[in-house]
């Protein structure tokens, strides 16, 4: 892992917290619904993060109507992108949401920088104090913030739509140990809904540096396909956060 190459990745899940013009305090109660005009992105404080000075193509956020209700609509190829939504260190609680895959990427290897792709992802984007932080990784997370002045997530949890893993195993991410995954099965072309704790699945995720739970900073979705060169479509909706 190069410095430049984990900066990026942290960077690209933690840019958009600079960028909702929104104040963060005035979503301090509650997730923003998933919602917005047909064929449009989400309506703000949902914002698209990518990686600075992004090549690649952007995965594709968009809002549909199925049965009724608005639903998000992912699709990667060969992309890379989050949706995020900024929160005002709202405290740990339960994430709930729906989601689907119709078309799983070919080859993931969560393991692996070459295959680090995910169809679909809900992220939890925390604020750890930095002196819990291992020194080397908080050096690198103080130069980005230098390079960007952008505060960036110290800690973020991700829940992976990936099957090819024993339900809630726990991976620190290929790029940067600032990202910790737990796989979630699913079958392809099937709705189903998730419940997480978040503190105890923070502990579980990151106990090994802290047994506190910070506050949250944000919550994200994504999907990404750059590494593989796949692609993949996937949905997602009622995505709440109770206390």
């Amino acid at each position: 892992m190069t410095r430049g190459t984990a900066g990026r990745r942290l960077l690209g899940l933690g840019l958009g917290l600079g960028l909702v013009l929104v104040p963060a305090s005035a979503w301090a109660g509650a997730l923003a619904p998933l919602a917005g005009a047909p064929g449009a992105a989400p309506d703000a404080p949902w914002t698209f993060a990518g990686l600075p000075r992004q090549t690649i193509p952007a995965t594709r956020f968009t809002i549909e109507h199925q049965d009724g209700q608005p639903t998000l609509r992912i699709q990667a190829a060969g992309s890379y992108g989050n949706l995020l939504h900024p929160l005002a260190d709202v405290a740990a609680g339960q994430l709930s949401w729906r989601w689907r895959v119709d078309q799983p990427l070919a080859a993931p290897d969560l393991r692996t920088r070459a295959g680090d792709d995910v169809a679909l992802k809900v992220c939890a984007l925390f604020g750890m104090p930095l002196a819990a932080v291992p020194f080397l990784e908080r050096q690198l997370l103080r130069l980005a913030e230098a390079r960007t002045g952008q505060t960036l997530p110290t800690a973020t949890l991700c829940y992976a739509w990936d099957p090819s893993w024993p339900p809630d195993t726990v991976l620190p991410n290929a790029y940067t140990r600032r990202v910790r995954t737990i796989t979630l099965g699913g079958t392809p072309g099937t709705w189903s809904r998730v419940r997480r704790d978040l503190a105890a699945d923070f502990v579980r995720a990151f106990g090994d540096e802290t047994r506190t739970v910070p506050p949250l900073r944000a919550i994200g979705v994504g999907a990404d396909a750059d590494n593989t060169g796949g692609t993949s479509l996937g949905y997602l909706a009622d995505l709440q956060l109770e206390p």
